[in-house]
């Protein structure tokens, strides 16, 4: 009998020891994050971050392993942490001399969501592990969620630190950096605009920015040019048969790529390495060659996972991330440049973008001879898009071509 009762105890003493060992094992796993239930609210409690404000270094401890991955498909809504709206800035931008630089724009609620410091670029000098584990908090484009570690730091760990800002004043200028950012819109066809648009200092294009045919209309300079790698190879196959044969490369142009999934830093190790891509949906693709001979590590930037979140978050936050298929939803191409423009550029005027009387055009302006319908993407939010460019007009930061048909039928730029 005491023989037993010894057994007993024995097993239950063994039992006890291991589920003491396997709650301090899964508490390493749990203490980093906390979920609110049935908020989809969570904190970050015990890994600290790295954040760069004003060119000024916080020392604080980081983690040195990467957090346990997150998964999209575990959120039915967007996420929200309590950084979310938290953001790496760089030091003091440039200091303008332009009298009227949107910088110096009085608009109560433009100053107050307007970060002119927000870091614009990722670098291979401003990742680390607490930064990786910060921005593994957010889906892409915005962050690594979903992402491992390994695969993407192959890529970014090539990207160089850009050696100057993205735009300087012309020499011999008023001082001022103005800029025209040129999207796709059919509202251009017979716009007569080109010359107006080429006249600006520098001209920001995305996607398929056919020129060549059009240009009495969206003009033939391109100074920077903002794409994923989804859109620059894409953009020959749609726009083809409209003249397109590949992306803008002007002599002296700047490249600027949207991170907006796995596939781009692919892309971006095939590029910054100068051979082919291995593996995933660009395999076996020279990324070199959709360049046509322009691409300058120099001249090539990569966006931030900050400044694409800080977008979003404060500009165009879209009701649909509280849909089921949030993790898709993410501002267009040409939003993303416009808000690149209104950090590196004084004056921004906006040609080719939506606006009310959208429904009169074609999709794109390629489009000169026959009427297409204005195509609606679950992806991204057109009509808050719309809105925002039409309110940011109204308040004076943007100047945005708009058109009116008179009685005569013919049409004037408004």
């Amino acid at each position: 009998m005491a023989s037993q009762i010894s057994r007993i105890f024995l097993l239950l003493l063994v039992m006890t020891v291991s589920l003491v060992v396997f709650i301090l094992s899964q508490e390493s796993l749990l203490k980093s994050w906390t979920v609110f239930s049935g908020k989809h609210e969570l904190r970050w409690e015990n890994v600290f971050f790295d954040i760069n404000l004003w060119g000024q270094e916080e020392k604080t401890a980081v983690a040195e392993t990467p957090i346990p991955l997150l998964y999209r498909g575990n959120f039915t809504k967007l996420p929200q942490w309590d950084f979310d709206d938290v953001y790496n800035q760089d030091a003091p931008p440039r200091p303008t001399t332009c009298a009227h630089s949107l910088r110096n724009s009085q608009d109560e609620n433009f100053k107050k969501a307007f970060l002119p410091n927000i870091r614009l670029f990722l670098h291979k000098d401003n990742i680390n592990m607490s930064e990786w584990n910060r921005l593994s908090h957010f889906n892409n484009p915005f962050g690594f969620m979903d992402y491992k570690y390994d695969e993407v730091m192959a890529s970014v760990k090539l990207i160089p630190k850009p050696k100057e800002p993205l735009l300087l004043p012309k020499p011999g200028g008023d001082g001022c950096v103005h800029c025209a950012v040129v999207g796709t819109a059919g509202i251009l066809n017979g716009s007569k605009v080109g010359a107006e648009i080429d006249a600006h200092d520098y001209v920001f294009r995305m996607n398929g920015a056919v020129t060549k045919g059009y240009e009495e209309d969206v003009g033939n300079r391109t100074s920077v040019y903002v794409h994923t790698a989804h859109s620059i190879t894409a953009s020959p196959y749609f726009f083809g048969k409209y003249g397109y044969k590949s992306a803008p490369h002007d002599e002296g142009i700047k490249y600027v790529l949207i991170p907006e999934g796995m596939r781009d830093f692919q892309w971006l190790e095939g590029l910054l390495k100068g051979q082919e891509v291995s593996g995933g949906q660009f395999n076996k693709k020279w990324p070199g060659t959709y360049y046509s001979g322009q691409y300058n590590e120099s001249r090539f930037y990569v966006l931030h996972q900050d400044f694409l979140r800080y977008v979003r978050n404060r500009f165009l936050k879209s009701p649909n991330l509280n849909k089921r298929f949030w993790a898709i939803v993410r501002p267009t191409n040409g939003a993303f440049a416009l808000f690149l423009a209104l950090h590196t550029c004084d004056t921004v005027d906006a040609y080719g973008f939506m606006t009310d009387d959208y429904m009169k055009y074609s999709n794109y302006y390629v489009q000169k001879y026959i009427k297409t319908r204005v195509i609606f993407y679950a992806n991204h939010d057109y009509k808050l898009e719309k809105n925002t460019w039409k309110d940011l007009h109204n308040r004076k930061i943007i100047k945005l071509y708009q058109r009116m048909e008179p009685e005569s039928g013919t049409e004037k730029p408004k």
